[in-house]
């Protein structure tokens, strides 16, 4: 019964109580058991549940990782009749709590059985995991299925501004038919087969060792996701994130969070790329570095040059040539912003998002510097 209470207490090191599989059925692809790790998420993690709950093929278990909590996470993860699995000593932050989970769940899985990995502060679409499981089974080379996320409310100004870039995400994304770059941490499920995959191919070499231990998530870097999705592709798998597969996450509800968000975000995926060296698989992601670092240095001479012409008394000059190009530009702010309605489209023409732009081009410069002063990284 999915609702049947369980409460595991086992230690991160030393993983002694095992999450024996109980009361599940076995559809078509196997077991559905969703991990939601979660430090401290009492304020989301009713919703999180609710919406697992209540899917449209729903999971035969959903085991709440409760890491390191302070807070009555795991009072509200039991109340809502789900497993609780606590670690104890973890210090590897979620991907720590995820491979103490996992080491207890596959070795006793099927290999068709499937794994989904869910943030604690997202409520899934109620047909995610059926449309997530379609599309998984539909392809044998498809190592994983993640989600098209948009933004949850609050946050003011700069959770709308979050929303918007959400909103072009997921265009961007069905545009491409579900091709993506990562398979985000926010929800992404697999098979237990390619998981084992990752994990024989950690201990033999094939891809970078994590922990050491054969754990499946790589617990040195600042962005687990991005390295398994480095990690699948370099086995030989595809990812997608099919536009079926919806989400809402929260949005950072202040420029500071933002900030170290975004700062691990892409450090992590400097370091990736500088960890998987230059390869068929990793080339796509260098020209993306490449790009946005040609996109600093042409807003840092951009506002240069403003400076500059006004402290020489020059003045500003206007041409054709950059009236294009900025007429270009503002187009594109508009029919990118499709997905919101006219409201916002209308808004965007008058650029007001330049703010983030500029904002999230600071975090990109400071990231790309220290990652090459091999500063110390921050969660």
């Amino acid at each position: 019964m999915l609702t049947e209470i369980t409460d595991y207490t086992a230690d991160a090191d030393s993983p002694a109580t095992a999450a024996a599989p109980r009361g599940s059925h076995r559809a078509a692809g196997g077991v559905v058991t969703v991990l939601v790790p979660a430090h401290n998420e009492s304020a989301g993690i009713t919703e999180t549940l609710t919406s697992l709950n209540n899917q449209s093929l729903r999971p035969d278990r959903i085991i709440v990782v409760a890491d390191n909590c302070t807070d009555d996470t795991e009072a509200l993860a039991l109340a809502q009749g789900v497993e609780v699995l606590r670690t104890v000593g973890n210090k590897d932050k979620k991907a720590g709590a995820l491979n103490f989970a996992l080491s207890e769940l596959l070795p006793e899985a099927d290999p068709e059985d499937l794994i989904l990995v869910q943030d604690a502060d997202s409520q899934l679409a109620l047909d995610f995991i059926e449309n997530a499981t379609k599309n998984l089974l539909a392809d044998e080379l498809l190592g994983a299925v993640g989600g098209v996320f948009s933004g949850g409310p609050g946050g003011g100004f700069v959770g709308h501004l979050q929303r918007n870039e959400y909103a072009r995400y997921a265009r961007d994304v069905k545009r491409l038919h579900g091709k993506c770059l990562v398979v985000t941490g926010t929800a992404a499920l697999f098979r237990v087969k390619t998981l084992r995959d990752v994990v024989s191919a950690r201990l033999e070499g094939t891809l970078p060792p994590g922990n050491g231990k054969g754990g499946v998530y790589d617990t040195s870097v600042l962005t687990e996701d991005n390295e398994l999705s480095f990690a699948l592709l370099t086995l030989g798998y595809r990812i997608a994130s099919p536009s079926n597969c919806t989400l809402v996450t929260e949005v950072m509800p202040t420029w500071r969070e933002l900030w170290a968000q975004r700062l691990r975000w892409k450090r992590g995926a400097v370091e990736n790329c500088v960890q998987y060296g230059w390869t068929k698989i990793t080339r796509p992601y260098w020209g993306r570095q490449f790009l946005s670092m040609i996109g600093v240095m042409v807003t840092l001479a951009y506002f240069s040059s403003i400076i500059f012409a006004f402290i020489t008394g020059a003045g500003l000059n206007l041409h054709p040539f950059w009236i294009a190009v900025t007429a270009i530009f503002v187009l594109e702010r508009i029919v990118t912003l499709r997905f919101r309605g006219w409201r916002y489209m209308l808004l965007a023409a008058t650029m007001y998002e330049t703010v983030i732009d500029m904002f999230l081009q600071a975090v990109h410069a400071k990231a790309y510097l220290d990652a090459a002063l091999n500063r110390k990284k921050v969660w």
